[in-house]
């Protein structure tokens, strides 16, 4: 702290006032300067003039409060006396004697010590905000008496509750799995230059457990470096191996582990890997090298440590800070402080046993205790408020193409394709396309391809990310009916955002949802905040089950895979947000053939799959196998065929049903015969004489059993059984069948997959055919798609599949997995048995999307505060300084929404003018690197209308010339001319909103001249598009930039012109207030 700072806040210099302004500096995310990424870089752009806010503004608020009782300050009446006595002493008196004197050591009694006073405040806001925040986050821990905390309860017969329901989880598992970064960025690797990329990566789960160390609740786990090769070279990039557990005292050094209590921390563990990774010298020399080399820091400036170091430091980060958004961060901690005051400030026995002034005094300090922490508590729920809007906000597709079916190519574009040398090396690496055997059906492979050879191989998928936009454009533009066509959509982003994207498109209109979600297992890399293991893994599910609850259609289901680790409390969640009455079943799936060898214990076999469905949902049925009908007999030679007994009572008591208790006659012995009244009939009276009569009773053998049993016939059985809760391994697979399909696609992966058999089943139960859609956003390996796939062509349906999967593993596993099973339903080693059928490929899918969204990640790196010369002045002004001023309100509820107002991940309508060059830099998933790329604005806001896409046309440019009239009206000199380098470029997107509402949207390049836009424009959109608005084609008509189309409209038109810029916005940020 300067002098300055000292001089102009007395305060400054007590420990108390230190130790508060260290923790708000934390909490105000300051307090790690080395930390450049996300809301950390935001903040520290900002640190010099929060602190100077905190430091000088204002905590001394807290003294200027306790001005007003300067006179009677302890310390003050101490050196009156002093002074008094002094001047008395001198006079050659008694001090003691002095009137005066004894007046004042009178005062002293009752005076107040106003540099206590102070410190208390600061103990108590101290106190206070120390209570609820831990490394980055906010927890609720409401102190009802020691050891004892207060949960919010509103009379429930049952509620379930845990520890941050009231946050978002925030935390994805990605950095944790593999972090990456080049240590010379600017290389460029298209032309062979070696960027050398450095990898962290966490080594497998049973790696990393020495000593039976496990992530056990309730203790920190830490990165440390492996113990056994920690370094190596792999494919000319160098991998950097650590695991993630607890730390224990063997993780010291040897020669220091005598003088060590305890395990080493982070930092002591991020040191001592430092100094190991530098030290390994050998082969690795070159790199280390550059590892050595200072950071360079977000200034610019040299730091006082290696770049390793920096990384390190950065990668532990990642996954220590940041695991969760309070979702009302303010009014949360405005009533917690109500709450803290009342029981930890405010003593009422103080207040009944002194005099008036004191209890004043007493009452200034919890005025002064509440008026500071509400104005800390402004800037924090400011800040976590800004987070909340970044992290709720919809997130933009920042990339889009599409596979499309060699069938659905049309003949023009076929030399194209096959001129095209990235798809046909993706061809050959996925399907060994070169090495497949001609046969009478199919020719031999060549190079150059040939359109004959592709349109011999129809259930090739063409991935358009290969191409350039306009052939793409052009394979889209050949059909009419995108929504119809379309069989599947793949999402590469976090699976919260996909389905807050998603919301509008898929209300009520999934048929079937299934989830392998992690379970929360040492082993399955689910990223917890320590001590919050569980807690962390319900927020996580609650939010994006509460999401996905909307998507189920009205005779829809819901499917659930889960161990016992999380099952009960799955149970409970999903209760709570489907309706305890929508349960179906805990299915029970055995996964193996007997319990591992090496178990302690009860041996663990089966997984559950929780089935919650909606009102209208009739579970399909399921085909006979040999067994099942071996059941049925004809044990009295019945001329109806084979049947088989089943129970005639039920599960209702006498009193529960009266009127299923009543008497029945066995006509073999004549007997009366009453059921118990725990178990009455399962059929009214008039239906059992019905059965009478039509000899559906069974008496036994011998026509003398004392309960009957009802026949049901094997022919009345058509259509199927009813599926059953447990699912067997003969029935559905297990998890070496599961394991052996993925092997047999991609040979080196390492994957738990579920087996295909299970998905189908679930698809067969859920009772999904022609056009229904099946949503799995925890797609994994890409079983789901696969099970779609295969269940299409095995009865011909036209099922559609929607999967969300983040990270690397996407482009690895679930997009590779898709086209692999696309063109052939056999592989073994990685190689296709043989290509798809005729009747397999015309099944197959014909167009699948594929989409990238932005990350919450990459919303925080676009950000860019700006502050203009006019609001910097208006601050500065000296009637906007001063406590409860423009400035102090500015800084503490507006600074961080108006100064990023404008960034390109908040939206920035003024790069509309060009609806191709929208510019974000983006993350390569599991690495620290970005690159920019152009926001595909079109499929975004198609997404945010929720539009049920008909038809997306290529885009055309044209050029025109310009005169003006004899009343200087500007018209067109002559027509209006297509030219593919013309300035005005358009492109419409035709389809249906959720309301109905046929609708176009018009996407076009604005010139910078409004009056030559608008009249292309109108010119266009009348002469070129030949729309027929007249005949309302459209209800609704969207258009970029300022324009004048609605002066088209005739008296006798409804069609509505909006501005996209304007429903872009707020559709985009809906629902981020809440």
């Amino acid at each position: 702290m300067t002098q300055a700072n000292s001089a102009s806040n007395p305060a400054a210099g007590l420990p108390k006032f230190k130790k508060l302004v260290t923790l708000l500096k934390e909490l105000f995310q300051l307090d790690q300067p080395d930390l450049d990424f996300g809301i950390y870089r935001i903040m520290h752009a900002k640190a010099g003039e929060i602190t100077q806010f905190l430091e000088r503004d204002l905590l001394p608020q807290v003294s200027q409060a306790f001005a007003q009782y300067q006179s009677a300050d302890s310390s003050e009446i101490k050196k009156k006396i002093d002074q008094l006595a002094a001047q008395v002493a001198e006079a050659g008196m008694d001090p003691e004697a002095s009137p005066k004197v004894r007046e004042l050591r009178e005062q002293l009694k009752s005076a107040i010590d106003l540099g206590a006073l102070e410190n208390e405040v600061y103990d108590h806001l101290f106190s206070f905000f120390r209570r609820y925040y831990s490394e980055g986050d906010f927890l609720a821990k409401r102190v009802y008496r020691p050891g004892v905390y207060a949960i919010p309860y509103e009379g429930e017969e049952v509620t379930l509750h845990w520890a941050n329901k009231d946050q978002y989880y925030i935390k994805t598992s990605e950095y944790l799995r593999d972090y990456a970064f080049r240590l010379r960025p600017e290389a460029d690797e298209t032309k062979g230059e070696d960027s050398r990329r450095v990898h962290f990566r966490l080594v497998d789960a049973a790696e990393g457990e020495h000593g039976n160390v496990k992530a056990a609740d309730g203790k920190d786990r830490v990165f440390v470096l492996a113990r056994e090769g920690f370094i190596a070279v792999e494919g000319g990039e160098l991998d950097i191996r650590f695991e993630y557990r607890p730390a224990t005292l063997e993780d010291w050094p040897e020669d220091q582990r005598a003088d060590k209590k305890k395990p080493p921390a982070q930092k002591d563990l991020i040191a001592l890997a430092t100094r190991q990774i530098l030290a390994a010298g050998g082969d690795f020399t070159g790199w280390l090298a550059e590892l050595a080399r200072p950071h360079t820091k977000a200034d610019g400036e040299a730091a006082d440590y290696s770049r390793l170091e920096a990384h390190l430091h950065r990668y532990a980060a990642r996954n220590t800070f940041d695991y969760f958004i309070h979702k009302d961060l303010g009014g949360f901690l405005r009533r917690e402080l109500d709450f803290y005051i009342k029981n930890e400030v405010m003593h009422l026995d103080d207040v009944e046993s002194e005099t008036a002034a004191k209890v004043e005094q007493y009452l200034s300090k919890i005025k002064v205790v509440r008026r500071i922490a509400g104005k800390v508590i402004d800037f924090l729920a400011q800040l976590e408020n800004f987070q909340k809007k970044l992290w709720l906000k919809k997130k933009f597709v920042v990339e889009s193409h599409w596979l499309v079916a060699i069938s659905q190519i049309p003949d023009v574009l076929l030399p194209e394709i096959c001129a095209n040398a990235a798809q046909l090396e993706e061809w050959k690496a996925l399907h060994s396309l070169h090495e497949l055997p001609a046969d009478i059906t199919r020719p031999a492979y060549s190079e150059p391809l040939t359109a004959e050879y592709l349109r011999a191989h129809p259930s090739l998928m063409v991935d358009t990310r290969h191409f350039d936009e306009a052939t793409a454009a052009k394979v889209l533009d050949s059909y009419s009916e995108v929504a119809s066509t379309t069989a599947g959509l793949l999402v590469n982003g976090d699976n919260f955002h996909a389905l807050s994207l998603m919301q509008k498109s898929y209300c009520g209109k999934i048929k079937c949802i299934y989830i392998d979600p992690p379970y929360n297992t040492a082993n399955d890399e689910f990223a917890y905040k320590d001590s919050y293991r569980h807690s962390s893994w319900i927020a996580m599910m609650a939010d994006r089950l509460s999401l996905s609850s909307n998507f189920i259609s009205s005779d829809g289901v819901f499917f659930c895979s889960i161990d016992d680790n999380e099952s009960s409390r799955l149970r409970e969640l999903l209760d709570s947000l489907f309706g305890a009455e929508r349960f179906q079943s805990a299915m029970t799936w055995i996964k193996r053939y007997a319990p591992p060898p090496d178990v302690e214990g009860i041996g663990y076999v089966h997984e559950t799959i929780m089935a919650y469905a909606a009102t209208g949902f009739r579970a399909g049925l399921l085909p006979m196998t040999a067994a099942q009908k071996d059941r049925y007999e004809n044990l009295d030679g019945d001329p109806r065929g084979p049947w088989k007994p089943a129970d005639y009572t039920c599960r209702y008591t006498a009193d529960e049903r009266p009127t299923l208790f009543y008497p029945v006659i066995n006509p073999n012995t004549g007997e009366e015969i009453w059921p118990k009244r725990s178990r009455v009939w399962a059929m009214s009276q008039e239906t059992h004489e019905r059965n009478v009569s039509e000899n559906r009773i069974w008496w036994g053998r011998e026509g003398t059993n004392r309960t009957p049993a009802l026949k049901n016939f094997l022919d009345k059985i058509k259509q199927g059984i009813a599926p059953s809760s447990v699912l067997s391994h003969e029935d559905v697979g297990h998890t070496d069948e599961a394991s052996k399909e993925l092997r047999d696609l991609f040979p080196d992966r390492k994957f738990t997959p579920k087996p295909v058999r299970l998905i189908k089943r679930l698809i067969k139960i859920s009772d999904a055919v022609n056009e229904d859609i099946f949503f799995d956003f925890f797609a994994g390996s890409g079983t789901s798609a696969h099970a779609v796939v295969q269940c299409n062509r095995d009865d011909g349906g036209q099922r559609k599949m929607v999967l969300v999967e983040m990270g690397a593993s996407f482009d690895e596993i679930v997009l590779p997995r898709v086209k692999k099973v696309t063109f052939s339903p056999e592989w073994n080693g990685g190689q296709p048995k043989r290509p798809a059928t005729t009747l397999e490929a015309e099944r197959g899918p014909r167009f699948i999307k594929v989409l990238r969204l932005e990350s919450y990640e990459d919303t925080l790196n676009n950000l860019a505060l700006r502050r203009s010369a006019q609001q910097q002045s208006a601050l500065d002004f000296q009637a906007a300084l001063g406590a409860s001023s423009l400035r102090e309100q500015y800084l503490l509820r507006y600074q961080l929404d108006v100064e990023s107002r404008g960034s390109a991940s908040l939206l920035n309508v003024r790069a509309f003018t060009d609806p191709t060059a929208y510019k974000l830099s983006v993350k390569t998933p599991g690495s620290d690197e970005s690159r920019e790329v152009n926001v595909d604005l079109l499929e975004t806001f198609n997404w945010l209308l929720g539009l049920t896409v008909q038809h997306i046309a290529a885009p055309r440019s044209f050029s025109a010339e310009f005169e003006r009239d004899t009343e200087g009206r500007l018209k067109l000199a002559g027509r209006l001319k297509q030219d593919a380098d013309g300035p005005w470029w358009f492109r419409t997107v035709t389809g249906t909103t959720p309301e109905g509402r046929k609708t176009v949207v018009i996407w076009r390049k604005l010139t910078g001249n409004a009056e030559q836009d608008n009249l292309v424009l109108e010119t266009w959109f009348r002469d070129k598009q030949a729309f027929s608005v007249k005949d309302s084609e459209f209800d609704l008509i969207y258009v970029n930039g300022d324009n004048t189309l609605e002066n088209l409209r005739l008296p006798d038109e409804s069609w509505k012109v909006r501005l996209i810029e304007e429903d872009f916005h707020r559709l985009m940020f809906e629902g981020t207030e809440s």
